[in-house]
């Protein structure tokens, strides 16, 4: 019996299920096949890399959701989906990214509308809705903290988490708010093992006249990742971006004391509460990583990762 996808709920002999379908689009009966393989996805990501605003180590590609045809079809603006394909280097980041940002839903984080979706050549491709586009034509203004902090491509991780703090205080109309939101995700990017948060994945996101932390996107366990093409777990940093000092050995004194109390400012009430909706949160998500679309081993890697880190917090 298939799984859906994109809901992750069994599906019978189809490929989806009638609520994926639904969540793409409710008149959505059928999606086709994207009718491009793994490698020319990436091919036309490196033709196109131009005319995309959102560019990344991984490729992608503009996309828009043909319902009348029942397929993603890549266009170069007016898009509302972003895809990626198969990486040529790091195996199974679709499946990774997919799995990770279920994981994010389940612990109540900002979450757009995201999935897998079969190719040509069967393998699968990630798919998220672009938050930054408002019906057919409206954009809404974002800016990476990169933009924000005055750095670049090649100076996105000379930064640190502190300072990630600070222009959070000086650009959204409720700090105290987002800092609870940079706190919940910085904790959640621990636990799942994504060392890759640097200042291109944190956006601020203009609504009327609110400015507030974009929802997530670019979340995926990239540890794994690492460990799948051969480098030792010790090797691995666990941000991208120094807090307290440090990229690695991080404590749970350096996220709840230093981080959080320290730095952020938080409360008790709101650390505790974050801190609950975790350990409320990771049974469902050893649930939900048994049964992704995951090889067993990388299955196997994402869990045994997920236990060590919920020991460093105390979960």
């Amino acid at each position: 019996m298939n799984r859906c996808p994109i809901t992750y709920e069994k599906c019978g002999a189809y490929a989806y299920s009638q609520q994926g379908l639904r969540l793409l689009n409710k008149n959505l009966s059928n999606l086709n096949s994207f009718p491009l393989t793994a490698s020319e996805q990436r091919r036309e990501a490196i033709v196109r890399a131009g005319k995309i605003s959102i560019q990344g180590v991984q490729p992608k590609l503009n996309a828009r959701l043909s319902v009348k045809k029942s397929v993603f079809e890549i266009v170069d603006k007016g898009g509302h989906y972003i895809l990626k394909p198969q990486h040529s280097t790091y195996p199974e980041l679709p499946e990774n990214e997919g799995l990770t940002m279920h994981l994010a839903d389940i612990a109540c984080l900002n979450v757009p509308l995201n999935g897998l979706v079969y190719s040509r050549d069967a393998s699968f491709t990630y798919f998220i809705r672009r938050f930054d586009r408002v019906g057919k034509a409206r954009k809404l203004a974002t800016e990476d903290f990169a933009q924000l902090s005055g750095k670049d491509r090649d100076t996105k991780y000379s930064f640190s988490m502190e300072k990630i703090t600070a222009i959070i205080e000086q650009h959204c109309t409720f700090p105290t708010v987002e800092k609870a939101k940079l706190f919940r995700r910085s904790l959640f990017s621990f636990l799942i093992g994504n060392e890759d948060m640097h200042l291109k994945n944190f956006s601020l996101i203009r609504r009327d006249d609110m400015i507030e932390l974009s929802p997530l996107y670019d979340y995926l366990n990239t540890t794994i990742s690492m460990q799948a093409i051969g480098k030792p777990l010790e090797e691995i940093e666990e941000l991208a971006l120094p807090l307290n000092g440090k990229k690695r050995r991080l404590t749970r004194k350096d996220w709840i004391d230093y981080f959080g109390r320290g730095r952020l400012q938080l409360t008790a009430k709101v650390i505790d509460d974050c801190l609950q909706t975790f350990k409320t949160s990771i049974p469902k998500w050893h649930d939900l990583i048994a049964i992704s679309f995951l090889s067993d081993h990388m299955k196997t890697l994402y869990s045994e990762l997920l236990l060590r880190r919920c020991v460093v917090l105390g979960l």
